[in-house]
């Protein structure tokens, strides 16, 4: 693992939560998105090399409504940066990790993703994440 990519927080109300935000660190969000497989809209926030994530559920059978509804708003996840996200993925398995996918899927921020369940994190959700690298 290469760095703490962001930190994923789960929100009610993503404007609401953008002008809060917004007043807290002193900056605007660089970036929203939709994340159909997540069933989520985020926005993104950098504050010096770190980065946050406001997650607001677009379904109601999304993860983070699952979340909000059993520990309220809050800090949902926290992202690693890897370099090999197969190779990363193989390795936490023979350690005895479970991940909640086989295979990584498309995320925010142009990242392929993999989540790995709080059960064995100590109730920490991990998400892993790769950067897709475009042909030049």
């Amino acid at each position: 693992m290469l760095n703490i990519e962001h930190i994923g927080i789960a929100v009610k109300d993503l404007m609401a939560s953008n002008t809060l935000f917004s007043k807290l660190l002193d900056s605007f969000p660089y970036k929203e998105e939709y994340v159909e497989s997540e069933g989520v809209k985020t926005l993104f926030f950098k504050t010096g090399q770190t980065k946050i994530e406001l997650l607001e559920s677009t379904r109601s059978d999304s993860p983070v409504a699952s979340f909000i509804e059993k520990r309220g708003e809050g800090i949902h996840h926290i992202a690693f940066e890897v370099a090999d996200i197969w190779a990363e993925m193989a390795r936490l398995k023979s350690e005895g990790f479970v991940l909640l996918s086989d295979e990584p899927k498309k995320g925010a921020d142009n990242k392929l993703i993999c989540f790995v369940h709080p059960k064995s994190a100590n109730g920490v959700l991990i998400e892993l994440c790769q950067e897709i690298q475009t042909p030049e």
